[in-house]
């Protein structure tokens, strides 16, 4: 199925939540539900492709992401029959607005309660690292998305078993910082480029990429990851674009967007960049380098030996000479 304009880059997304061990179906499930009920009102198109998707989700999600879903969607006036029949929603009569939610079964006495993950067990939840096509698929999607897309995806991000990248160390975080708003007072755009990928060790493609981007997310996120100082990161919006930092509307988004994002958001948006260069990069070399060991070999002309190899055959004496042998 192709990707639906309420979730850019979700079939994508569904196969990496199908590989073992790393199910991030819940936060599918959530994002698309936070996409749909930002509108009032739906096209027909928009309604099918929200409930194929979501029906395909809500069967396979824990209970928790099920519950809060069905929260979500039980006070939207414009939520479809099908996911209210789905969720257990119901309306008491056609005119309300509103659905009412069908009663809560109790559980048994003796069912044991549910037993909270172990610091260990969160740890090895957070630690399942990206494939580098399910990267390049993440930072497509994320690029291609609009402002409250991007919004939504990185603050689910904190929330998904995916692994993030490590943190910058200190002493080096500092003195990027540093040159970085430097370069940005002197809307040196390429140096700041340069010390952007060389801090976050990003090619410069990428790194372009982030600081040129239009809406200014990937640069919230860049600069979460070195932990910029919310002032600085002011700074450097106002000066780094002139026509960028002189909308009062833009600076104030990304800044309330930059002192909401979490430290682990940023990390893991910074290893899906990290991770689709080198998807990039196998998708550029290996054909190639297949079709040059392919066509490198020669045919070599053959060569033919006799049958029987020639040997020294000793001379026969016949006795002539008078020696009687």
């Amino acid at each position: 199925m192709t990707a639906t304009p309420l979730f850019p880059g979700f079939d994508g997304l569904m196969t990496l939540s199908r590989r073992e061990g790393v199910d991030i179906r819940p936060t599918l499930l959530r994002v698309l539900t936070d996409l749909y009920v930002q509108a009032s009102a739906h096209s027909g198109d928009e309604e099918r492709q929200f409930i194929e998707l979501t029906s395909r989700l809500i069967e396979e999600v824990d209970d928790a992401t099920r519950a809060a879903v069905r929260a979500r969607l039980a006070v939207y006036p414009a939520t479809p029959a099908e996911i209210l029949n789905k969720l257990g929603l119901r309306r008491s009569d056609p005119g309300q607005i509103v659905p009412v939610a069908s009663a809560i079964p109790t559980f048994p006495a003796e069912t044991p309660p549910l037993k909270a993950p172990t610091e260990a067990q969160l740890r090895m939840a957070s630690n399942l690292s990206m494939r580098p096509n399910d990267a390049a698929e993440i930072s497509d999607m994320f690029f291609a998305a609009s402002a409250s897309e991007r919004a939504l995806i990185l603050h689910n991000l904190n929330a998904t078993p995916l692994k993030a990248s490590a943190r910058i160390p200190a002493a080096r975080a500092a003195r990027a910082i540093e040159t970085l708003e430097m370069a940005a007072f002197a809307e040196d755009s390429e140096n700041f480029i340069l010390e952007l990928g060389d801090a976050l060790i990003l090619p410069t493609r990428i790194a372009a990429q982030v600081v040129n981007d239009p809406g200014g997310e990937p640069l919230a996120a860049a600069a979460r990851a070195l932990d910029m100082p919310s002032a600085v990161f002011q700074r450097v919006l106002m000066f780094l674009n002139p026509a960028f930092g002189s909308s009062v509307h833009h600076v104030y988004r990304l800044s309330r967007l930059y002192d909401r994002l979490s430290e682990r958001s940023a990390l893991v948006m910074l290893a899906a960049w990290r991770g689709s260069t080198m998807a990039v990069t196998r998708a550029k070399y290996r054909p190639s380098l297949y079709d040059d060991e392919r066509n490198r070999a020669r045919a070599a002309p053959a060569q033919t030996r006799p049958a029987v190899q020639p040997v020294a055959v000793p001379a026969v004496r016949t006795g002539t000479d008078g020696s009687g042998r």
